[in-house]
């Protein structure tokens, strides 16, 4: 059977039961797409090769504790893995990650943080409600799309689905969102850093 009809739950099960080329399979498969999001955060190739490695070790970890159970979501879970260990780095070399307009990285990233201090707790709700606040001066529409990304979890997809738009008008009002909200922050000089 060739690789690419084996699906990559299959490949999980194999690699679980002991089969180390299954987890090769699905390393290669989705390398590139894994790689290139990580640098499109970092912009740095050694960094990136860094944070990929680290990806799949704490992938490898937590399959052989046999504590995966996404139900056949394999790239979202790695995807994630990923974005976390990507957001750790920026908290390390305290340097906050490049905004983008495709509106996956930005200041809400330190929002999901949920290991901190008392202090910290207090600057996190200031920030969240400042964040609040600017999102609220936008437009509705552009508002809605992101309340729905950001605060909801929600693919573009879904949020086209529930807006009633297409998936692009949804990723345009993100996108304005975002610019929007950083001419709003760059008008008032705000400083969201926690």
């Amino acid at each position: 059977m060739r690789n690419e009809l084996i699906t990559d739950g299959t490949l999980v099960s194999s690699y679980i039961k002991g089969d180390e080329y299954a987890l090769e399979v699905l390393i290669l498969r989705h390398k590139q797409k894994i790689y290139s999001f990580i640098y499109s955060k970092v912009f740095d190739k050694d960094v990136a090769e860094d944070i990929f490695q680290d990806t799949f070790i704490k992938v490898i970890r937590t399959l052989k504790r046999g504590a995966y159970n996404e139900e056949g979501k394999f790239l979202p879970w790695v995807m994630r893995i990923s974005h976390n260990l990507v957001i750790d780095y920026f908290r390390k070399s305290n340097r906050m990650p490049k905004f983008d307009n495709s509106g996956e990285f930005s200041i809400f990233s330190v929002l999901s943080d949920t290991s901190l201090n008392a202090e910290k707790t207090i600057i996190k709700e200031q920030v969240e409600n400042d964040v609040r606040r600017l999102v609220d001066k936008l437009p509705d529409d552009q508002k809605e799309v992101l309340l729905l990304r950001i605060y909801n979890d929600m693919s573009f997809k879904e949020i086209s689905d529930k807006t009633g738009v297409s998936i692009n008008t949804a990723l345009g009002r993100m996108r304005y969102a975002l610019i929007n909200l950083r001419k709003i922050i760059d008008k008032h000089n705000i400083v969201l850093t926690n």
